[in-house]
């Protein structure tokens, strides 16, 4: 046994340890042999084909460490994980929830605190959010929308080159390029979306893609951080994907003045206040005349391409930080 000023002793340098640890906002949990072990403050959501991340992702976890914040990738749908248990969730490559919607949104129920929050991931998972941000004024990409129960007979396909996708998708999934003589083909693409009682998207394809690309402006609680050029995912006649997410093509771009007034248009129309959006992605494409017309508006799992933008992994980090510290009782 041990006498009682070895004990004192033994628990001045554990209570110490403990004083040190919470300094830096670390959790610690107490071992019966005297230890202490951290536990994890930030889950990274990601999903089975990903569970470590990717490693651009991967680079937030020493930004948060940074932060006294102890990281880790946890798989979403995983039902052994005790999500109530993190101080922070945030949404990461959580790529195959487009098949589980309904699932993927009552799991989004499940963390203490979700970034970005509940709310926001519903809004941004189906792409009827355009509709909203057209009606604001926003420019979007000109888009036929065909909904549920539709006939074959009132199906219309615009003129021109088309891309055709479900209202609710990722990365790319079942989304498919059509030229004018493939007709046939586009339409019978949106029966078996209709089929499955899926709200469509007929988008007119931006040309001008297949030379200059998508510009992706990366913003961080509504203050723009950076943006990365995106190559062309779509030939035609050809499908995106028929894997989990497409291959992408990705460079560092400086956006101009045009692109960064209307990415900042359309956080501004969306639903939230823009600063309560810790992580969003802004795609525009250029339409004709070249002006900026926005494709997606992604705030649920977006690649942030944390290592094209200086410091970018300590800015996501010192907003997911403040979000934490905002909801601490």
């Amino acid at each position: 046994m041990w006498s009682a000023g070895v004990q004192t002793a033994r628990f001045g340098r554990l209570l110490s340890r403990v004083r040190r640890a919470k300094a830096v906002g670390k959790r610690t949990l107490t071992i019966i042999d005297g230890g202490t072990t951290q536990l994890i403050d930030v889950a990274l959501a990601t999903c089975s084909l990903l569970p470590d991340l990717d490693d651009d992702e991967r680079l937030l976890i020493p930004g948060l460490a940074a932060r006294g914040l102890v990281a880790e990738p946890r798989v979403w749908d995983d039902p052994s994980v005790p999500w109530d248990a993190f101080r922070a969730v945030v949404v990461r490559s959580t790529w195959d929830y487009s098949d589980r919607h309904t699932a993927f949104l009552e799991w989004c129920a499940q963390p203490r605190l979700l970034l970005n929050t509940l709310p926001v991931i519903a809004w941004s998972t189906d792409k009827r959010y355009l509709r909203e941000l057209s009606a604001a004024g926003v420019p979007v990409v000109p888009t036929t929308w065909i909904d549920p129960g539709t006939s074959d007979d009132d199906v219309h396909i615009p003129d021109g080159d088309v891309v055709v996708k479900p209202s609710v998708s990722a990365g790319g999934r079942n989304t498919s390029r059509y030229r004018p003589t493939d007709r046939d083909q586009a339409r019978a693409h949106v029966a078996r979306l209709l089929a499955t009682d899926r709200t469509v998207l007929v988008q007119r394809y931006v040309e001008s893609v297949d030379t200059n690309g998508e510009t992706g402006l990366i913003f961080f609680e509504g203050v723009f951080s950076h943006a990365i050029r995106k190559g062309p995912v779509l030939r035609a006649h050809s499908v995106a994907t028929d894997q989990l997410w497409a291959p992408e093509e990705i460079s560092v771009r400086v956006p101009d003045a045009i692109e960064r007034a209307v990415a900042e248009q359309t956080l501004d129309a969306v639903p939230w206040p823009r600063n309560e959006l810790v992580y969003a992605r802004v795609d525009l494409v250029r339409g004709d005349g070249g002006a900026p017309l926005l494709l997606e508006l992604e705030l649920a799992e977006p690649s942030l391409f944390l290592g094209y933008g200086d410091d970018a992994p300590a800015r996501l980090a010192a907003a997911i930080a403040g979000r934490i510290r905002d909801a601490a009782p």
